[in-house]
């Protein structure tokens, strides 16, 4: 064995801040590329507060990696100070939906990350009270110590029910809240959140300003990860690597979070190979890597059934070769076995449809529509964009 001074190199050679990389990491507002106008709209939208007003509620669409929670985190950043700068005391809350799904555990969050107990001498334990406790509890906290306050609530569509958003939305007209503003701004990956899981009654309080964030182009990419060159050591990049990062990232998905990590673990790969310069072969590595996790972080607590049926396609793809795809009547019939073999009651042959069309929303396949003549007519054909041995491992892990 060598030595113990052998073990561990200690001076990175390829990275020098790789928290530029990091997916949680909220860049300076220099490093924001290419989100000048919706930037914009989500500060029109909850300008009011900086008076000490009500900000408008907000819906946030896109595909992942279009700079949905970014903006968002960054528009509340900068609501913070300018309230705080005119004398009105503001501040926000994050909730990843997909790690906090009940109503309780995403108000515990909320209350946990508002409170401050040498202001308030308010405890928030983890657990441990009831859900109509906390909401007490982050009522006195939000009178207590501010005029505004933004919730974000990421992953929206993970929420088991609506009914927090029914409560925050609500608070003032309900009179729990006295002095206090609250303005939620919801993310989400669907398209159709708002019809498909909002019952009316939250429709009509939440939902006043809508935004969809296009996916990035080639150009918005490439600067992208020009403003995190410095994560790297300086001459560490060969000169194609960011342009053929961007360029796959752009050709598949549009997806920022993607070309950040194909990025990312290009310079990994170098690294593991005792490489000093980060080369456009090692991008080619890491975008299969890259896509791998994308589609895990995709299907990362999406509902049984959606998973059932992009299963039902991927068995398809893997026993049959054909390059047009699969009709949606073909693959409910596998579906409707796979659902057996789970002891689950199916859904509709409509739903079925509705989720695949979620699928396709979010690049995961890709559909087509065809016309069998007047005999027939007009279906739709799927196609997985992945590879299916891919998607079954990564199914695989995620169904029970």
């Amino acid at each position: 064995m060598s030595g113990s001074d052998d073990l561990f190199i200690r001076e990175d050679p390829i990275f020098v801040q790789k928290e530029l990389l990091e997916i949680n990491h909220l860049p300076d507002e220099g490093r924001i590329v290419g989100r000048d106008e919706e930037i914009q709209n989500l500060a029109n939208a909850v300008n009011p507060a900086i008076f000490g007003q009500s900000p408008s509620n907000v819906l946030i669409y896109g595909k992942t990696g279009t700079g949905k929670s970014l903006c968002a985190k960054h528009v509340s950043r900068r609501l913070t100070s300018t309230a705080n700068d005119e004398g009105v005391a503001a501040t926000f809350a994050y909730v990843d939906c997909a790690q906090d799904s009940t109503e309780t555990q995403a108000v515990q969050t909320i209350a946990a990350t508002l409170n401050d107990r040498s202001q308030t001498d308010i405890k928030i334990p983890d657990k441990g009270i009831a859900t109509s406790t906390y909401y007490k509890r982050l009522w006195r906290i939000l009178d207590e110590c501010y005029d505004v306050v933004l919730v974000i609530l990421d992953e929206i569509d993970k929420l088991e029910d609506d009914d927090i958003l029914m409560q925050l939305s609500r608070a003032g007209e309900a009179g729990k809240i006295e002095g206090c503003k609250i303005g939620v701004i919801g993310i989400s990956n669907k398209i159709k959140y708002k019809e498909e899981q909002l019952n009316e009654r939250v429709k009509s309080s939440l939902c006043e300003r809508e935004f969809v964030f296009p996916p990035y182009d080639g150009t918005q990419l490439n600067h992208i990860m020009e403003a995190r060159r410095d994560a790297f050591r300086d001459g560490v990049l060969e000169d194609g690597v960011i342009p053929k990062a961007s360029a796959l990232a752009a050709r598949e998905h549009g997806d920022a979070r993607q070309a950040i990590d194909i990025l990312r673990y290009a310079g990994e790969i170098a690294q593991s190979r005792g490489a000093d310069r980060v080369t456009e072969d090692f991008v080619v590595d890491a975008r299969e890597r890259a896509e791998t996790d994308r589609f895990r972080e995709l299907i990362r607590g999406s509902t049984p059934h959606s998973r059932y049926v992009l299963q039902a396609l991927t068995v398809r793809s893997l026993n049959e070769d054909n390059q047009d795809g699969f009709r949606t009547t073909e693959l409910y019939d596998v579906y409707e076995e796979i659902c057996r073999q789970e002891s689950s009651d199916t859904l509709s042959l409509r739903r079925v449809r509705d989720l695949l069309k979620e699928h396709a929303f979010l690049d995961i396949i890709e559909q087509s529509r065809h016309s069998g003549g007047s005999a027939e007519g007009s279906y739709t054909n799927h196609k997985l964009l992945e590879d299916p041995e891919v998607v079954r491992d990564v199914l695989a892990d995620t169904i029970e």
